[in-house]
């Protein structure tokens, strides 16, 4: 009987022994596991920030370039014209554009990078539009809000 009992306890020991690396292999596995996921959650998370930087920055690009073509629609604007003359036809295609981008920024960037884009295509609209009187110029008019613009996006983007 004690030979038995002697087995027993090796058997109950090693079963013991297995069943202790056997948990510590699971929760080895699991915390690297835990870990792996969460490498790849802050990777696709940077990927996800980049990319919207990404974007963003090409919306700023657009805004921009737009915003400088209606300027240059804004210090050519004829003391009159009508709704089928070439100059009418082009800016009201350039306004569009830099009405639809200007709404585009509103969603992708916070509300005070947004009323500077606005104030600033407010402005323009109403220089491409309705002109400044005599002496006024054009660029001094739009600076402060254009500058005011660019200075919010740059603080959005750092």
């Amino acid at each position: 009987m004690t030979a038995m009992s002697g087995q027993v306890w090796v058997s109950l020991i090693s079963l013991g022994g297995v069943a202790l690396g056997g948990s510590l292999s699971y929760l080895v596995q699991h915390r690297t596991q835990l870990s792996a996921e969460r490498a790849e959650q802050q990777r696709q998370r940077t990927a996800l920030s980049e990319a919207r930087r990404g974007e963003r920055l090409a919306l700023l690009e657009r805004f921009i370039e737009v915003g400088a073509e209606a300027e240059r629609f804004a210090f050519s604007r004829p003391s009159e014209w009508a709704d089928t003359d070439d100059w009418f036809l082009a800016t009201q295609d350039v306004m569009n554009r830099l009405w639809v981008t200007e709404r585009l920024i509103r969603i992708q960037f916070p509300l005070p990078v947004h009323d500077a884009a606005r104030a600033y295509f407010l402005d323009l609209n109403r220089t491409v539009w309705e002109g400044l009187p005599d002496g006024e110029s054009v660029r001094d008019y739009l600076e402060d809000n254009r500058l005011a613009f660019l200075d919010a996006a740059r603080a959005v983007m750092g």
